[in-house]
């Protein structure tokens, strides 16, 4: 994975788990644990199957095989660096019924936050896990697309991981949970004062939730100003 920015942009790291059978595994295990979590964590901030969501990063669907029965049908949409990783979760973790419910073509692949073919009216955008694996640039870049790309988002829900202080985060940082987190190599960790100016400076208000989640990772809740 050396020379990489993560180990999911390694040529065949991605193609050679599918072939394992490892499309659970290839996003960090948890499955069960992690997807309850994003679903009781979206509850709580408001999301109803009325509204439309955007999840991206959703891999294999570990969210989305929970979020494609609650939200109204053509509701959700997921984008992923590996399109062929989110088609192994519709074929594997969708029911039958389900799958009626998600056309294929609102599963996108999208590797730099162009967000092609996904509409603008979108009313929640989940992006967990995603910049925890990604330098800080990808931040700052994401936010900017999803403010001029997306006209009425109500909630911008993300993940990162922190380091304490700035003299701590030029070293490696032990995540409450265990990880051990970076500046220059995955899984990375910011500053919570980068996170929020990155947060202002691409239109948001933002807050940082105390509450860790799994692997120590800090929950963000970003508003359009």
């Amino acid at each position: 994975m050396k020379g990489h920015i993560s180990p999911y942009h390694a040529p065949g790291f991605i193609p050679d788990a599918l072939a394992r059978g490892h499309h659970r595994a290839i996003i960090g295990g948890r499955w069960e644990e992690t997807g309850l979590i994003q679903m009781k964590m979206l509850l709580a901030e408001g999301l109803r199957p009325r509204h439309s969501l955007l999840d991206i990063g959703c891999g294999p669907l570990r969210t989305g095989c929970r979020l494609v029965p609650f939200l109204n049908p053509g509701n959700y949409w997921g984008t992923d660096l590996s399109r062929d990783l989110i088609l192994k979760g519709y074929a594997l973790e969708l029911t039958e019924g389900d799958r009626a419910r998600l056309p294929r073509t609102q599963l996108i692949g999208d590797a730099d936050f162009g967000f092609p073919g996904v509409p603008t009216e979108i009313d929640y955008i989940l992006c967990f896990a995603v910049f925890t694996h990604l330098p800080a640039n990808h931040l700052r870049r994401a936010l900017l697309r999803i403010r001029q790309h997306f006209t009425r988002v109500e909630k911008l829900i993300f993940t990162t991981f922190l380091a304490p202080d700035a003299e701590a985060s030029l070293g490696p940082v032990r995540q409450p949970d265990g990880v051990v987190t970076h500046d220059i190599r995955p899984p990375y960790h910011m500053l919570a004062e980068d996170v929020l100016h990155f947060c202002q400076s691409a239109g948001f208000a933002a807050e940082l939730r105390p509450t860790r989640l799994p692997r120590g990772q800090v929950l963000c809740i970003a508003r359009p100003i």
